[in-house]
């Protein structure tokens, strides 16, 4: 299963690009989340089976899974754990803003989503 999702979030990510080059940045953005969102997943897989330390069960669920099973532990950067949050809190602009955001350029943390 953790392959498949490192494919899903692959494909997730060549969306994105593809989103962002066409000026949709809040597809893109949201794109470049759920890219994000399933290679946590998996990472929180690779971890072990689901207990309740790991289990997800909605977006903020993940990411606190993602701090407490792979961040806190120091099995992946901080930096990650911290870019997790930012993409979600991203997402959740471009998704519910009321005024679409086509034709700008996400900020700076907004393009470091998309870099691989």
């Amino acid at each position: 299963m953790t392959k498949e999702l490192m494919d899903k979030a692959d494909i997730a990510l060549a969306s994105a690009r593809l989103l962002l080059d066409a000026q949709d940045s809040d597809g893109a953005t949201n794109r470049a989340y759920y890219a994000m969102y399933d290679a946590a997943t998996a990472a929180l897989q690779w971890v072990g089976p689901a207990t309740p330390e790991n289990r997800t069960k909605s977006h903020s669920g993940l990411i606190g899974g993602f701090g407490l099973n792979l961040v806190q532990t120091g099995r992946l950067s901080a930096e990650l754990g911290r870019s997790l949050n930012r993409i979600h809190e991203l997402r959740l602009t471009a998704d519910y803003l009321a005024e679409p955001n086509v034709g700008s350029r996400p900020s700076s943390a907004g393009r470091a989503a998309f870099q691989s």
